[in-house]
């Protein structure tokens, strides 16, 4: 008897987040540089064939393992947003603020700002050069938090606004000079006046 497509699939899903999971892992212990496909699957409990399989080598890996927890930090992001409403500041430094701190705190951020800085398969790139799922994502999470609570604003502005405090943000992730609770001030003060 052959298994439904929807059972195939959640066992897909979860061999995915399995992987991923153990790259995390990994990554964080190790720094992503040394990371190799077979030390996922040795983690994982399945072949390195596997892993190969489900995607397309270490460059694969790297961007799913990206995206899962792009992912998760847009997520944290939308609840703060709309936690506060129609509070443009209040919600923009909310969100700002939790991912600033999130970030100073997540291991996995931290090993990709001290890791090696060389390769195509890296991770750094997903914060810089390859930031395109970081900038829509989060630009997507804006855009929905301000259709719903600031009705009135031109899309245009409202995309130029996200993009803008995205690329703000990242940035203090990247080489933060005040503290987090500094920062988060200082930019949602600009968030404000780009929400104009």
């Amino acid at each position: 008897m052959e298994s439904s497509p929807s059972y195939r699939q959640a066992s897909r899903a979860r061999l995915r987040d399995i992987l991923i999971g153990a790259a995390r892992d990994l990554a964080v212990e190790r720094g992503w540089e040394n990371v190799r496909m077979a030390d996922v699957a040795r983690a994982a409990g399945v072949s390195r064939q596997t892993v190969y399989n489900e995607f397309d080598g270490r460059g694969g890996l790297a961007e799913a393992l990206a995206l899962r927890e792009i992912n998760q930090f847009a997520a944290e992001v939308r609840s703060r947003l709309f936690d506060h409403g129609g509070d443009v500041r209040a919600a923009g430094h909310a969100a700002i603020l939790h991912t600033l701190q999130e970030a100073a705190r997540n291991p996995l951020v931290h090993a990709i700002l001290t890791g090696a800085r060389g390769g195509a398969d890296e991770l750094l790139p997903y914060l810089t050069t390859r930031s395109g799922a970081v900038l829509a994502t989060a630009g997507a999470v804006i855009e929905d938090w301000a259709g719903v609570h600031v009705p009135g604003l031109e899309p245009t502005t409202v995309t130029l606004a996200a993009e803008s405090i995205v690329r703000l943000t990242v940035s203090h992730i990247l080489l933060p000079l005040a503290s987090p609770p500094e920062s988060a001030d200082a930019l949602a003060d600009v968030f404000v006046r780009l929400m104009r």
